[in-house]
């Protein structure tokens, strides 16, 4: 990605299309996108960052004892997609075959190295292979919680973990760019 399309806060598609099926299952996908002010990717091309992050916003607002739920199954949805399209078969098979600490060095700097798609205009960095954080992620951008609110990118991380690293991996937000006194959303992987 250029520095222009950073600059101009554009994010993967799947930041919405992954959250589609979701919200179709409680029959209002197409009212939420309107409410929110999104349109439905092609999936071709990178999206404004702004329509996701009001998407994931109005799902908190309006479904807030399901928004974790549904982000989180978007998220591994999202994983899905990744490891069917864009991390071909026989990398997959090296990584799986691996010890779990070489796996998961090679991968934290495949996901540095796409971040782009995920992190929009915010700035992550793998801090080790078991530690991501991301400043300014625009999917929380303006918001406050007492509690981690990145619920879609922690089950992207967990589930490419799972699948490629070891299966008992786990993801935590320990602290949220949304919390007050935080400036970054940190993830923590585990391996159980």
């Amino acid at each position: 990605m250029s520095e222009d399309e950073r600059a101009a806060g554009l994010i993967g598609p799947n930041a919405i299309l992954q959250l589609l099926p979701q919200l179709a299952r409680l029959g209002d996908a197409e009212g939420m996108l309107a409410r929110a002010g999104a349109t439905i990717p092609d999936g071709t091309e990178m999206i404004p960052e702004g329509e996701a992050a009001r998407l994931h916003r109005l799902l908190r607002t309006e479904l807030p004892d399901l928004a974790s739920e549904l982000a989180a199954a978007a998220g591994r949805d999202t994983a899905r997609y990744i490891l069917a399209h864009r991390i071909p078969r026989p990398a997959q098979m090296l990584l799986q075959a691996l010890p779990a600490p070489l796996a998961a060095r090679a991968l934290s700097r495949a996901i540095t190295k796409h971040a782009w798609t995920f992190a929009g205009s915010g700035q992550f960095r793998a801090i080790d292979p078991w530690d991501f954080e991301i400043r300014h992620n625009p999917l929380i951008a303006g918001e406050t919680s007492d509690v981690p609110l990145c619920h879609w990118h922690a089950a992207v991380f967990a589930h490419l973990y799972q699948t490629l690293v070891h299966p008992g991996c786990t993801c935590t937000e320990t602290t949220c760019g949304a919390q007050p006194g935080h400036a970054t959303c940190h993830f923590t992987l585990h391996r159980s």
